[in-house]
């Protein structure tokens, strides 16, 4: 068991009867009235995003996880095909367990949760940057430089960003997973 003072981005719990995970919480303790927690929660059965609040000092059934590095093989029709870098097991997962399936690429890297009571895979989360070649965008200006505005591009998984003007075809570029947003172009 654990309190709201044992909240931390990541951390498992059962919630309802539903397994989630922390995405982010704030502590807020107002001038009047007793402190809470505002919490973004994820369902890892369902995928869902709950915004809770909870009391200060309320209990919470913690459950016991393991993180795994896996790299990502393949996709067919059974799910997303991972590898456990460990034991070269293959393990395959469904799309709402893994948090950005869009920048998902042949041999990338990623963390697999893992409830080690019921014996089963969490989630899947990838790593905080990837790195992508833009496939299509419409073409640059030189000069393209001054202003913040952006353009859609598609990227060699399908997936579509925004990107700085003076970005081309070819280019590499670094994606934040967690938001998709465009970070730097990569030399």
């Amino acid at each position: 068991m654990a309190s709201t003072a044992d909240f931390k981005n990541g951390l498992c719990f059962r919630y309802n009867t539903d397994l989630v995970t922390i995405m982010e919480f704030l502590h807020v303790k107002p001038g009047k009235g007793p402190a809470f927690v505002r919490t973004k929660l994820r369902s890892l059965n369902t995928g869902k995003i709950y915004d809770v609040t909870f009391n200060s000092g309320v209990k919470i059934d913690t459950v016991r996880v393991e993180r795994r590095n896996v790299q990502f093989l393949y996709k067919d029709e059974s799910g997303y095909h991972f590898m456990n870098t460990d034991d070269f097991e293959q393990i395959a997962v469904e799309e709402f367990q893994i948090n950005s399936p869009q920048f998902l690429k042949e041999s990338n890297e990623a963390e697999m949760m893992y409830d080690t009571d019921e014996d089963r895979v969490l989630s899947v989360e990838l790593k905080p940057f990837v790195e992508l070649e833009i496939t299509y965008t419409e073409p640059g200006i030189k000069g393209d430089t001054a202003t913040n505005t952006l353009k859609p591009a598609k990227v060699e998984t399908g997936a579509e960003v925004r990107v700085p003007l003076f970005i081309n075809i070819g280019d590499k570029v670094r994606i934040d997973t967690r938001t998709g947003d465009y970070m730097e172009r990569v030399k």
